[in-house]
């Protein structure tokens, strides 16, 4: 059995883990030792570098204080995955580690929550746990917050953090990414309540040793003539209801390519607000007309012909549509359009990132990969495309979708055991579940939000080298997207960088913190 290194020792609490087989990596002794110095700490670690191990180390302090202590995850497998880690680690009779549901009678919560000494559980069932009386936080040592960029707005997480700071309860944020918005940063470093910053990049000195490499690939593709002839089809449509908004004076903006979805959102906002009813009624048909078929052609030129003309069955098979969706479904140039989409479909001729992907994943022959697209009807179609070529693929998506817990916890289980090696997953494969490393990540579209997209590479480099590969259509939003998240990743280092030196500067005083 290999020696444990003697410095984990120096820590507080150490007595109280199983250290046995614990690798010791300097940057998880100096966070540990920081947060050691009592202060609310923000933890932001790329992920796969041992967040859940600092977490543990900081349950074992409070436990030899005299404490309990609470580990919090945003998702029932993830809390469980936790739970698991706490029993094995912990030199603590598993009966004094709670892993809290909502199933059991609230009789024997308040029972078994009084002689718990940790408490894994989601926010809410916590948080609703804390409002009935049956828990308090008065003999409580530290909280620890996992995926703690989610410590927004309404969240269950807010209320938690509140509670915990007026009971003088140690605040532990765990975090890949907070996010690249300032004034979200912001908030999150106020709602928990934080006074010391500790982030790590793949680059740091105490850091790099153990790092993977990832090898990240942007591929570009061009649009076929079918999709490009289809795209003729809509654009007339597009400008003529951008057209009709100008003319009202809604909108400023002469290209529909340069309309962030932002400003498409709060253009409907504005236009809920106009009292004039028969002004509103046409702003609010051109709006409807305008964002759809901006949706339609978004989704032909990144995702293909098959989410293309889903969409628009979609449309078709709602029960109650508006005049403006009807008159979409009703125009000559839009059955038109879905025609010669049906026609690709029948034929074959998908999205040319299709035949990429295929290329890739055969170049990577026998390999684990995970494929992450943004809606359900691509990844059906991918799923089909894959298997069409030999590979067992299987999606994973989301309870919105049909598919329960259970069913989740199965397809990772086959999956971890290699019963097929490739996963089509839609968001719920980038955070709150036990993924395990894979060789490969394929991006079928890039996405403009920094969590997501280190998230996403997050699941492979963790063990071995990793491949993310990132493909981008020419001409289209996926240049946009892949630009800006690219931006708000950098910017977002930047914010919390000088965020740190502000929090180093600001000393007892408590004042707010200035990110102007």
């Amino acid at each position: 059995m290999e020696e444990v290194d003697n410095r984990w020792y120096e820590l507080e609490g150490s007595n109280l883990i199983r250290l046995e087989g614990l690798t010791f990596r300097e940057y998880q002794f100096n966070i540990i030792k920081s947060i050691y110095s009592g202060k609310n700490t923000l933890v932001i670690l790329p992920t796969g570098l041992g967040k859940t191990l600092i977490a543990v180390f900081a349950i074992a302090r409070a436990i030899a204080n005299g404490k309990k202590a609470i580990f919090l995850a945003p998702t029932k497998p993830l809390c469980e995955q936790h739970y698991k880690t706490l029993t094995e680690l912990l030199k603590v009779d598993n009966d004094k580690i709670l892993l809290l549901t909502g199933a059991l009678s609230k009789e024997k919560r308040i029972s078994i929550e009084q002689n718990a000494l940790v408490i894994v559980a989601t926010p809410q069932t916590l948080a609703n746990d804390m409002k009935q009386g049956i828990l308090s936080l008065k003999d409580f040592g530290i909280v620890v917050f996992d995926e703690c960029h989610r410590a927004v707005g309404k969240y269950a997480y807010t209320y938690i953090a509140n509670e915990a700071q007026a009971r003088n309860v140690q605040i532990i944020g765990l975090t890949a990414s907070p996010g690249g918005k300032q004034e979200k940063i912001k908030e999150l470093i106020e709602t928990l309540n934080i006074e010391n910053i500790e982030i790590r990049i793949s680059t740091d000195p105490d850091v790099v040793q153990y790092v993977m490499p990832k090898y990240i690939h942007v591929v570009y593709v061009e649009l076929s003539e079918r999709i490009r002839l289809i795209a003729s089809y809509l654009r007339p449509l597009i400008e003529e209801s951008l057209e009709s908004l100008n003319k009202m004076g809604l909108i400023g903006f002469k290209k529909f390519q340069n309309i962030p979805k932002g400003k498409l959102i709060e253009l409907g906002n504005e236009i809920n607000k106009i009292t004039a009813k028969n002004f509103k009624f046409g702003a609010m048909f051109s709006y409807i007309r305008l964002l759809n078929l901006i949706h339609m052609y978004d989704l032909l030129e990144t995702e293909g012909l098959y989410a293309f003309s889903s969409y628009i069955e979609s449309l078709s098979n709602r029960e109650k549509k508006s005049r403006a969706i009807e008159s979409i479904l009703n125009n000559k140039s839009i059955i038109m359009a879905k025609q010669l989409s049906d026609e690709g479909i029948r034929l074959g001729q998908e999205h040319p990132k299709v035949s990429m992907l295929i290329r890739i994943i055969e170049q990577y022959k026998g390999k684990s990969a995970i494929v992450f697209a943004q809606y359900r009807s691509t990844i059906k179609m991918l799923v089909e495309q894959l298997y069409k070529m030999g590979y067992e693929a299987r999606p994973f998506v989301g309870k919105k979708e049909g598919i329960t817990q259970m069913q989740q916890k199965q397809i990772i289980s086959d999956f971890r055991e290699g019963k097929f090696n490739v996963l089509v997953a839609s968001s719920i494969g980038e955070e709150g579940l036990d993924i395990p490393s894979v060789d490969l990540v394929i991006f079928y579209e890039p996405v403009p939000n920094e969590i997501r997209n280190i998230q996403r590479r997050g699941r492979t480099g963790r063990f071995r080298a990793g491949e993310v590969y990132i493909l981008v259509t020419k001409g289209t939003k996926d240049e946009v997207y892949f630009f800006v998240s690219r931006q708000r990743e950098k910017k977002m280092l930047s914010m919390i960088n000088s965020i740190k030196i502000k929090l180093s500067q600001r000393g007892a005083g408590q004042k707010p913190l200035n990110l102007r």
